[in-house]
């Protein structure tokens, strides 16, 4: 096997490796509308042979992979981690190559010209570190034939370089299916269901189907309008999108149509600056297409109605099947609109309609279920990726809760946080209200939300930080016009606590108000009926109270008898940060803080506290409140020799405590 070097191979997906600890394969996943090769996220390979834990199981894997990945980017390349002894890196390489070779044709046929594939090994016996990966190139999809990749990028800012270049294309259906069976044969139902499910794939691609296509923030006052194609100006033949993608030159039709030569651009702003990425809903640029089926075009002559008769040969049962059908697509701003519905929109609707028949056929009379498609962004994930949730028996049933496990398994996301439930799924009514032009809704709330990025550093020298891990909203006195000056610090304490579990979407409820904390605590019998209402403090354990009522949120509580004691709880808290992530409540005295994080030297034992001060009682100005010293680094003694914690008073410490699920 001969190999020669290859100038350089493109990765924008941070912490490519997911297998560190054992043999396997990983997906690598690229675009036909990046620089070829570009590596843009992995999936880890969960079916395998029996007689080769290396070689994939192409029937399973391409059923997964095509309904998680959306189109516009395609499987081009695969890692194998192995601790096989004597196994050249090229030998390994070329089978690779040749597995994600099969798995295109199984994923996308013969007719598709396969792009440059690429194939990485990692030996367990040498090394175990992302750097080490060998990568290597096969141009022609000959597994005998690779070059060696000899220089290897790491994108800076891969958000930028996905978001920038393309946009999201959003298409909604939904379809209600009437099913006609004999009652005597209960079996022709599943007949009557496939029918109709390819009944919808013709229609999609019918001549008189109308596929309208609206630009993002479209106003009463102006800006693009709709784009309105049918199906006769589509290219039905070819479901691959151009070999010249990048860099596609638009060319006029033969009708000469401005209509059919119009690309993505036209709804789309000249430029885009992506300083920081947040979601899809606020930061990426959108398209949105809707299916009319009723079109009011016609190809024939006006003609008298003719009613069909078709008489029952006995008695009938009706049956309707309700599908919603959501596709999102990713292209970049040259593709043209018709390569839009032809190439991605169709494709991706008529996958996501047999992924559905395949879920639904077995039990179509015995039960109806309710499948509907959600999508999400996960953390280091540069595209959105589409999961099928079945939503009879709610997300905590133990199917679902499997279902979810073996996605955070594939995708390499933690098993102790809820990535992947409906809470988190991108919200396409959002997306949907902003393109049509209504009334822009905020996104989120108009709280300011992690307030500690960007602050000054500790000071302390030589010390490791240990912070939140996840987002939080700032609550402190005197917000919502509700004066809880002097007494309502622990209650503000508490809401940033919340509003974190709210934020890694542990839960769906709000922060609670002052009067529904009081409520709470009345409910369990802490407190009589006259405290709702009143101005009472609270203190840690009230607050373990409310959230393990609440949120079901079990706490931790340290406790010191004066406030010198505390630096010596460094190592433990940073543990705490590292581990479970979740704000900290102090409370000593009449005063109470959220901590966010530690810097703690071991050696010399200096130390500084992260603290989020509930008692500022301005506006929700960023600037002053990090400059006023409402969310920054205290040390327990300052250089004056002003103690920020009081000898005289004895701490509680609320450790709340992430619970382990998905």
């Amino acid at each position: 096997m001969g190999t020669q070097s290859f100038a350089e191979l493109q990765i924008l997906r941070r912490n490519l490796l997911l297998l560190r600890e054992g043999s396997g394969v990983q997906w690598l996943i690229g675009s036909p509308f990046f620089p070829s090769p570009t590596i843009v996220s992995t999936f880890r390979c969960l079916h395998t042979l029996p007689s080769n834990p290396l070689f994939p199981d192409l029937a399973k894997e391409s059923d997964d992979i095509r309904s998680l990945i959306p189109r516009g980017f395609e499987v081009i390349g695969a890692l194998i981690v192995h601790d096989k002894d004597g196994m050249k890196a090229e030998k390994v390489a070329g089978d690779a190559i040749s597995a994600v070779g099969n798995f295109r044709k199984a994923q996308y046929g013969n007719d598709r010209e396969d792009p440059v594939l690429i194939g990485a090994v990692l030996d367990l016996n040498s090394s175990s570190s992302e750097r080490d990966l060998q990568f290597f190139i096969s141009s022609t999809g000959n597994s005998y034939k690779l070059d060696k990749v000899s220089s290897v990028v790491y994108e800076d800012q891969p958000e930028k370089e996905v978001w920038e270049r393309g946009c999201i294309v959003c298409c909604e259906l939904p379809l209600k299916l009437p099913l006609y069976y004999a009652s005597d044969n209960p079996n022709a139902a599943e007949g009557a269901y496939a029918q109709a499910i390819t009944a919808v794939e013709r229609k999609l691609r019918d001549p008189q189907v109308a596929y309208i296509i609206e630009g993002q923030d479209r106003s009463s006052s102006g800006g693009p309008r709709p784009v309105i194609l049918h199906g006769f100006e589509l290219d039905s033949t070819a479901e691959d999108l151009p070999e010249n993608a990048i860099n596609a030159v638009i060319l006029e039709s033969d009708e000469d149509s401005f209509v059919k030569s119009r690309t993505c651009s036209y709804f789309l702003p000249e430029t885009k600056d992506i300083a920081s990425f947040n979601s899809v809903e606020e930061n990426a640029d959108k398209i949105l297409v809707s299916v009319m089926f009723n079109g009011s075009k016609s190809n024939v002559e006006p003609a008298a109605p003719i009613a069909e008769y078709f008489p029952a040969l006995g008695e009938a049962k009706l049956l309707v099947v309700n599908h919603k059908l959501e596709v999102l697509s990713y292209c970049t701003k040259d593709l043209r609109l018709t390569d839009i519905i032809s190439k991605l929109i169709i494709p991706g609707l008529v996958d996501q309609l047999h992924s559905l028949k395949n879920k639904i056929l077995p039990d179509l009379l015995t039960q109806q279920l309710q499948l509907r498609p959600y999508h999400f962004m996960p953390p280091g994930f540069l595209h959105p990726i589409t999961v099928m949730y079945e939503l009879s028996y709610g997300e905590t049933e133990m199917k679902q809760v499997e279902a979810r496990r073996s996605l955070h398994l594939r995708l390499g996301l933690p098993f102790d946080r809820p990535l992947l439930r409906i809470a988190n799924a991108i919200n396409l009514s959002l997306i949907k209200d902003i393109t049509r032009g209504k009334s822009n809704p905020k996104v989120g709330s108009s709280l300011l939300k992690d307030v500690h990025h960007g602050i000054p550093s500790s000071g302390v020298s030589g010390g490791h930080v240990s912070l939140i891990q996840g987002s939080y909203e700032y609550f402190h006195y005197l917000q919502d016009g509700f004066d809880d000056s002097g007494w309502g610090c622990a209650y503000r304490s508490l809401q940033t606590i919340v509003s974190w579990f709210k934020q890694q979407h542990y839960t769906s409820i709000d922060v609670p108000s002052h009067r529904e904390i009081q409520q709470s605590l009345v409910e369990i019998g802490d407190k009589d009926p006259s405290f709702i209402g009143s101005r009472e403090w609270i203190g840690a354990i009230e607050l373990s109270f409310v959230l393990d009522k609440l949120l079901g949120v079990s706490c931790k509580v340290i406790n010191v008898r004066s406030g010198s004691e505390l630096p010596e709880k460094c190592r433990e808290l940073a543990l705490h940060f590292e581990t479970q992530g979740t704000p900290i409540m102090i409370g000593g005295g009449v005063l109470a803080y959220t901590l966010l994080g530690v810097d703690y030297n071991e050696t010399s034992g200096d130390c500084a506290f992260l603290i989020l001060d509930p008692h500022y009682t301005g506006n929700e100005d960023l600037k002053k409140i990090v400059n006023g010293g409402w969310c920054g680094w205290k040390k327990a003694v300052d250089n004056k020799g002003k103690h920020f914690f009081l000898h005289d008073k004895f701490y509680n410490l609320l450790l709340p405590q992430r619970p382990d699920m998905v």
